[in-house]
Parts: structure tokens; C-alpha cells; sequence
């Protein structure tokens, strides 16, 4: 297969993001601003790419949804940012702390393969908590991520609060780490995430998407049909799919559920409600009824 140069674009970006934070000065790494400006950068500079090389023309974004992406980007980089922070990575280090847990021989490993034990320890924990998403009473929370109708840059932001903060959830803060290689394995993952959802004319080489997760493997998740959105449930790691058989070949183009409307912003964050709301109705209906008649 013939690859265009902007097949290699996932992988270069990658690559930077690695560079970048092996060479960075300690008072960046130390800034909390860093990694928000990252995550905040990156996807707007691929959502641009869209416009110059885009992947489905069905999936164009319009700029309504553009400012409503936005507006979920910065939600979770900063809303569930500080929650993950101080309502699960704090006590857990509080914990590891009080029992004597020491791991300090990941200090000592090799940065770059400090960042590949980052990126599989949270990617290991998004694997199964998206799974049982999918299979569980949890599908409440996930479900609004799946009535998009279109993918883009953006979008692996936007969802419901409960499932942002549930799929943000990490045991990373076990291990004693470099705060420069952790921030890394983070960016990384933002970065094959948004080309995850991304509508841009990029297929990468095998070197990449034997490991990683492609728009033709997340897009397929997204399709209209039940057996395909249980499978390739890795958001950034394929490589968890294929070795726990959840792996599947091939690439959607209409994507969405149900009645493929997209929610608003208020159904989104009310949907887990709905199993209640219909009790609700139900009960209600024979008392309907009666009154009708």
C-alpha cells in the first residue's frame, strides 16, 4: 500500500509530543497550564486539518457544534481535570503513602518506556471501563457519546459529565513516576484520541495502527449496528482489542443511535435519568388511562 504524506501525521505528531516533553524545562513541566494548553491546542489544530483534508463530507462540522466541541474540551480539561485530580489521583496517592507503597523503580526506567508504562496503565483502565460501559447499567452514561452523528477532532470530548469523569479514572498515581513522563503519556493519548475521531484523510502505516486506534477503528465502533459497536472499544490503544478479541476490521461512515439525532447539551448530561424518568411515565400511564376512559 502507497501512503500519502498525510497518513504519517499521527505517528510525526506523536513523536513531537515525545520530544517535547523529553526536552522541555522543568518550571513547563511544573505548570499546570502545560498540559491544558496541550490538550486544548492539539485537537483544534487537527479540527483545521479537517477543513483542508477532509475524510466525509457527512461529517462536516458546522459552527454551532464547533463552539459546543469547544466548550466540552474545555470542560474536561478543566472541570474533570480538577476533579480526577483531587477526588481520585490525591487519595489514592494519600493511600499508597499511608500503607509504604513504593514503586521506585519506575523512577529509574528510561523515559520513553516511563511513558509507554503511562499510556498502557490508563489505556488498560479506559479498555474495560468502555467495555463494561457497553455491556452494564453503564451504557446510561455512555450513551450520549454514541448519538453523534458525525466524528471530528473534537469529539472524544463530548459526552456525559458522569462518564467523562468515570472513563478519566486511572491507578497511574501508584506508580512513582516522572511528572514530565506522566504529562507525556497523557498528551500522547490526546493526541491518537483526536485523530481517533478525527474527519481527516489519514491512514496510517502498520507501525501505528497495529498500536494505536485509527479513525477506520473508532468510526467503526460509532456505526449504527449493535455488533459493531461492541468491538474495538480502545480509545487510543487498538493493540487492547486485539489482544482481548474485541478487535474488528473495517470503517463506518454513518455513525450515530437510535434515531441518529444528536442530544443537546442539557439531554446529554440528563440521559443517565432516563431508566428513572421511564419507570416514572409507566407508573403513571395506567392512572392515564383510567382518567381517559
Amino acid at each position: 500500500m502507497t501512503h500519502k504524506p498525510l497518513d504519517f501525521l499521527p505517528p510525526l505528531l506523536v513523536g513531537l509530543v515525545c520530544t517535547f516533553w523529553a526536552l522541555v524545562p522543568q518550571t513547563l513541566v511544573d505548570s499546570p497550564w502545560t498540559i491544558v494548553v496541550a490538550a486544548t491546542a492539539i485537537p483544534l489544530l487537527v479540527q483545521a486539518i479537517e477543513a483542508v483534508a477532509e475524510r466525509h463530507e457527512g461529517w462536516r462540522i458546522n459552527r454551532r457544534e464547533f463552539v459546543t466541541d469547544l466548550g466540552y474540551v474545555v470542560f474536561n480539561t478543566a472541570v474533570i481535570g480538577w476533579l480526577t485530580t483531587h477526588l481520585a489521583e490525591d487519595p489514592l496517592r494519600a493511600a499508597k503513602a499511608s500503607l509504604g507503597i513504593t514503586t521506585q523503580w519506575a523512577m529509574h526506567l528510561p523515559f520513553l518506556v516511563q511513558v509507554a508504562l503511562v499510556i498502557l496503565v490508563i489505556e488498560f483502565g479506559q479498555y474495560w471501563m468502555h467495555r463494561a460501559m457497553h455491556n452494564t447499567w453503564l451504557w446510561y452514561t455512555h450513551a450520549p457519546h454514541h448519538h453523534l452523528t458525525q466524528l471530528n477532532a473534537m469529539k472524544g470530548a463530548v459526552g456525559n459529565p458522569v462518564e467523562l469523569f468515570l472513563i478519566s479514572l486511572s491507578i497511574v498515581a501508584l506508580f512513582d513516576l516522572s511528572t514530565a513522563a506522566v504529562l507525556c503519556g497523557v498528551n500522547v493519548l490526546i493526541v491518537t484520541s483526536v485523530f481517533a475521531h478525527a474527519n481527516v484523510r489519514s491512514d496510517p502505516p502498520l507501525f501505528y495502527s497495529f498500536f494505536f486506534t485509527t479513525i477506520r477503528h473508532h468510526s467503526l465502533h460509532h456505526s449504527t449496528g449493535y455488533d459493531e459497536t461492541r468491538s474495538n472499544y480502545a480509545n487510543s490503544l487498538i493493540l487492547l482489542d486485539r489482544l482481548f478479541g474485541t478487535y474488528r476490521e473495517g470503517e463506518g461512515v454513518i455513525v450515530g443511535q437510535d434515531e441518529r439525532r444528536r442530544l443537546s447539551v442539557r439531554e446529554q448530561t440528563l440521559f443517565p435519568l432516563r431508566p428513572l424518568t421511564e419507570r416514572m411515565r409507566a407508573r403513571r400511564a395506567p392512572g392515564d388511562s383510567a382518567i381517559a376512559n
